[in-house]
């Protein structure tokens, strides 16, 4: 299978579960850098980075991009809680299920504004409209 079928015939064709996967590899690689904070607390190159990550997401992909945003969201949190279920140290404190939801829901926000702000940028940039 050569690579114009895996991806499509173009970028925002690409099929959904290379999207997924692209998405859960930058997902991986910002829970990895995430894993290396200072002082125990959530670094603002994190969610810089995070931005970045679904912000580019939604502008390359339209709304199709929405999939390999939430895939880069989830790894953040899920990192946390697996962690704190094999009771392994972990850079968020306190490591609680209440904190571990927090940093889910405010990752969950972040998100939603680099993927917002991706297809924002694709329709004022490029002016190919969000459907894809």
């Amino acid at each position: 299978m050569g690579s114009a079928a895996l991806l499509g015939t173009d970028v925002a064709r690409t099929r959904w579960w290379v999207r997924v996967a692209i998405g859960f590899g930058a997902g991986v690689a910002i829970a990895y850098i995430d894993n290396f904070a200072f002082g125990g607390e959530i670094t603002t190159m994190i969610i810089v980075v995070l931005l970045a990550a679904t912000a580019t997401s939604s502008a390359v992909w339209g709304v199709r991009g929405c999939l390999p945003a939430l895939a880069a969201w989830a790894c953040v949190p899920l990192a946390h809680l697996v962690r704190h279920v094999l009771g392994l140290p972990d850079t968020l404190h306190p490591n609680t299920y209440a904190s571990i939801m927090l940093l889910g829901g405010f990752t969950l926000v972040v998100s939603a504004i680099g993927t917002g702000s991706g297809l924002l940028l694709r329709k004022l940039g490029t002016g190919i409209t969000t459907s894809g």
